[in-house]
């Protein structure tokens, strides 16, 4: 059951970028629903594999890092929609994205 949820999280990240890029560059409704549906895929799936971790403390810095970067990618859209563009905003995007992947692939811990 483990697995099947860290792969279901791990799949959750690439299909997120992948729509995040998506739905920043179109003006298309339907990827920005997808976009937060697997917001809430990611969320569930993280927070099952948090309790079966038993909350060590550098995962919760990524579950708070995740959910910073959720906050900055919806700003971004928002922004973007409104014809105030954020172009700045993606270098952080990137840098939280690959600190958040190295957590969960235990490169960064302490």
């Amino acid at each position: 059951m483990f697995n099947a949820f860290l792969h279901t999280h791990e799949g959750s990240w690439v299909v997120l970028a992948l729509l995040f890029v998506i739905s920043y560059f179109t003006r298309q409704n339907v990827t920005l629903m997808l976009q937060r549906l697997f917001y809430l895929v990611m969320i569930v799936t993280g927070g099952y594999l948090l309790y079966q971790l038993q909350f060590p403390g550098i995962y919760i810095l990524k579950a708070v890092l995740a959910i910073v970067l959720i906050g900055i990618m919806e700003m971004m859209i928002a922004r973007k929609r409104k014809g105030q563009g954020m172009p700045a905003m993606f270098l952080l995007v990137i840098i939280l994205i690959v600190v958040i992947v190295l957590i969960g692939y235990g490169k960064i811990h302490f």
